[in-house]
């Protein structure tokens, strides 16, 4: 008797269903066997090395939930951070196990030095890869490979730009090119452009369709800007009514809760609207880890439901950030550190706008035109 097609289709199918079936709970095992091991592993290990900016005191959580494991933090600016590590492997000193700051510091630093392991076998809880949980349907690795440098964080960025109240108006601002108006030229200091630190604003000015690499040329070749690469020191100074207008002061809202003349723009406003990333919140596996199971137990500690809470309510005080998976409660996270429906915001993560070389480049060109006049 020959089975005619609709029928063989039909058992076909019975079959395919049955072996689904038959594999679910296996993968379910698989995962969960890969899991104990990697638990006891890191026991054994006793320890885990993080290079961290900014968001250390989410730590304490994890020191809770896995009192077995040693935590070490070294903090920092990533770039302080990043090339600390390269200067390390020159000497053959493998110390970190993770690496935790901007996604900037982590590609231009690290991804170009090699020192990077794929981060994506390292994830192993399935709340963890379930590409629904995270902010736009996807796990959001920002390099060019999409496997060494995952954002956890979708952080709105006004550039960290500040202004002493008692010197500027908010409503005077509706563009960034308001910031190019000759009455703040010498009234603005700014994060150093030729650090990573400054990273997501010169990302934003350079590839805006409105803004561009003029606009760049304009503001920091002919507003007579003082540059810094300190955080607190720029802050004190706008506070202290020395400048009027702070880009990259990173602290601005510890500064305002202390009592102080200084307030946030919110360029997403603007008429280019404004920028979102990872921020300081980036995620990599640096090679030849010490410590290799135990950095794989704090990364999906950090990335499940439970971490990225953890990092929201306790990473920083004064400026909540907003973590990318959507699955969780929001309420610890101000208003203007969501993402708002409705407002323009231009994603800065792209991986193909990671490598930085070209702004540097132009930015050293802006630098050599200034000290020659």
């Amino acid at each position: 008797m020959t089975i005619g097609k609709t029928t063989g289709q039909i058992f076909a199918a019975l079959a395919l269903y049955a072996a689904l079936l038959s594999a679910a709970p296996v993968c379910a095992q698989d995962w969960k066997k890969e899991w104990e091991a990697t638990l006891a592993a890191a026991k054994k290990e006793g320890q885990v090395t993080i290079y961290i900016y900014r968001y250390e005191r989410m730590l304490e959580a994890f020191k809770k939930d896995y009192p077995d494991i040693k935590v070490v933090s070294v903090t920092g600016t990533g770039n302080q951070l990043g090339t600390r590590i390269v200067t390390e492997r020159r000497a053959e000193k493998h110390i970190p196990d993770v690496f935790s700051t901007g996604p900037n510091s982590a590609f231009n630093i690290l991804y170009k030095a090699q020192v990077l392991d794929p981060l994506r076998p390292a994830m192993i809880l399935p709340e963890v890869t379930d590409e629904s949980k995270w902010y736009g349907g996807r796990l959001n690795f920002v390099d060019p490979e999409r496997k060494y440098i995952f954002g956890y964080l979708a952080n709105p960025s006004s550039a960290q730009l500040y202004y002493n109240t008692k010197f500027v108006q908010e409503k005077e601002f509706k563009s960034h090119w308001d910031l190019t108006n000759p009455k703040w030229k010498g009234k603005i200091v700014a994060l150093d452009p030729a650090l990573t630190g400054l990273g997501q604003t010169m990302q934003f000015f350079y590839y805006h369709p409105d803004l561009g690499p003029e606009f760049i040329k304009k503001l920091f070749g002919t507003m007579d800007m003082t540059f810094s690469k300190e955080f607190r020191q720029m802050t004190d100074w706008l506070g202290q009514g020395k400048f009027a207008l702070c880009m990259g002061c990173k602290d601005g809202d510890r500064a305002k809760h202390q009592g102080l003349p200084v307030e946030g723009f919110d360029t997403s406003l603007w008429k280019e609207g404004g920028s979102f990333s990872s921020g300081g919140g980036s995620l990599s596996l640096v090679n030849r880890a010490p410590h290799p199971n135990a950095a794989k137990l704090f990364i999906n500690w950090l990335l499940s439901r439970k971490g990225q809470i953890a990092m929201q309510k306790l990473s920083d005080p004064d400026d909540p950030p907003n973590s990318r998976r959507i699955d969780i409660p929001k309420d610890d996270v101000p208003p203007e550190n969501r993402i708002v429906e409705g407002r323009k915001y231009l994603d800065v993560g792209k991986p193909e706008w990671q490598d930085m070389a070209p702004i540097f480049q132009l930015v050293r060109e802006i630098s050599k035109n200034r000290e020659a006049k």
